[in-house]
């Protein structure tokens, strides 16, 4: 299974990523660009410099009492890494060069107008009619670090753009997912139950079309729920009535019948008719379970409920019930007092019929609203523990029963918030079953 991606991470680091990437390709076109303007001003500043050299070194030269020994002009400075220039006659004789000037940058003839070399950039004026020439070399490595430096100059913002640039990106898209956020968090507070609209306002115009299309399944599920609900509420309603009247006439019948295989048959028939009264009680049971009225509009204390739940179902049965309950002050909880006692009844009876005969099903209660309802028995494997609480499960046990016990008791349970955990074997023990069930507990 694929891990799922945060939006916002995604945003965050695109929309960064991308604006570096978009900064380093300005950069880059910056950079010829720069390069380009770079090599006209250095161009310009040559010619000018030699137009204004050459006057003076024609003057110079003129001026000299003997013009076959060339002059090399002193530096103002010990390190030159400027220009460097060469002054010639027609035929190649150096007249005047400046000091540093490497003969093996020029020529052996001069030339007038701008050329390159692999490592000079060079440009040559002439004068007196072509007979003297002023050549000017400058390094294309002072040109390049130029240009690199204008770059770094442009780089060095990034270092602070990009810490800014993640705050500024991360805070934007945080306010902009908020009602999104708000969103999720509308549909993680709903209950089991719970398959009303969701309306959360100012969604981006985006997802509005996705929060329609959730609502809109959310009403298709809420009718065929209902539907189903009423169909299996109507129909355990329905037969109630008939059931009991068709149980009425057959105890009778069975009381006058002779001894003999009517009477058996008879008896047979009062024992089914049984079993389909009880089918019908869970079936409203499980639709109250699945169905809403599962809290209440006050907190119930859940040991008074329990207690009285428990000495109703000990009036029924002849076996071992042992209740214990917290000596503290009472258990709150918001659940409906009847959905209560179908989830403790439903518990205690699958404890009674899927326990160990002659076992004691030990019921207790904590200060802090866990419900446990525990039995000895065969340790029940995992894989089978997680199918318990399906309709119509019972297991590998041969007891008598529907399947619907736990799966009414885990609905009520969904539906109230509460957390419902299984074992086997049961907590402290080598053997047995038990179930918890954690309620929300109301602090006074």
């Amino acid at each position: 299974m694929k891990k799922n991606i945060s939006l916002q991470k995604y945003l965050i680091y695109g929309l960064t990523l991308g604006m570096v990437a978009l900064w380093l390709v300005a950069m880059g076109v910056s950079r010829l660009v720069v390069q380009h303007e770079l090599n006209e001003t250095f161009d310009n500043a040559m010619e000018e410099t030699a137009q204004r050299l050459l006057p003076l070194a024609v003057l110079d030269i003129l001026n000299r009492e003997d013009t076959s020994t060339p002059q090399r002009v002193a530096p103002l400075k010990t390190e030159q890494t400027g220009f460097t220039y060469l002054v010639r006659d027609h035929e190649g004789a150096i007249l005047l060069q400046s000091f540093g000037a490497d003969l093996a940058v020029f020529g052996s003839r001069p030339i007038e107008g701008f050329a390159s070399t692999a490592t000079h950039r060079i440009y040559g004026a002439s004068a007196l009619r072509a007979t003297i020439f002023m050549e000017i070399a400058e390094p294309l490595a002072h040109r390049r670090d130029v240009a690199l430096d204008t770059v770094v100059a442009l780089a060095l913002p990034l270092l602070f753009l990009i810490p800014v640039s993640l705050f500024g990106i991360w805070l934007l898209v945080r306010i902009s997912l908020r009602s999104i956020l708000s969103y999720g968090r509308a549909i993680e507070a709903r209950g089991a139950g719970d398959l009303s609209s969701i309306v959360v306002e100012k969604l981006p115009t985006e997802i509005t079309p996705i929060a329609d299309a959730v609502n809109r399944l959310l009403e298709r599920l809420r009718l065929a729920l209902e539907s189903e609900k009423r169909f299996t509420a109507n129909s355990a309603h329905e037969l109630r009535t008939p059931l009991a009247t068709t149980l009425a006439q057959v105890q009778r019948l069975r009381q006058e019948a002779p001894e003999g295989p009517l009477r058996m048959r008879t008896a047979e028939i009062e024992g089914s008719l049984k079993e389909l009264s009880r089918l019908s009680e869970k079936l409203m049971q499980l639709a109250k379970a699945e169905g809403g009225g599962l809290l209440s509009d006050v907190p119930q204390d859940l040991a008074m409920l329990l207690a009285h739940v428990v000495q109703d179902v000990r009036r029924t049965t002849s076996a071992s019930i042992e209740l214990t309950l917290s000596p503290t002050e009472p258990v709150l909880s918001m659940i409906d007092p009847d959905a209560f006692a179908i989830l403790v009844r439903n518990l205690i009876e699958n404890a009674l019929k899927h326990g160990a005969p002659n076992s004691t099903v030990e019921v207790s209660l904590s200060g802090d609203a866990l419900l446990k309802v525990v039995n000895a028995g065969p340790v029940i494997k995992a894989s089978d523990l997680a199918q318990l609480t399906r309709r119509f499960v019972r297991g590998g046990s041969r007891a008598e029963g529907f399947g619907l016990g736990l799966a009414i008791a885990s609905a009520i349970a969904s539906g109230v918030g509460a957390e419902w955990t299984l074992a086997s074997p049961a907590t402290g023990k080598t053997d047995g079953f038990e179930v918890s069930v954690q309620f929300v507990l109301c602090i006074k």
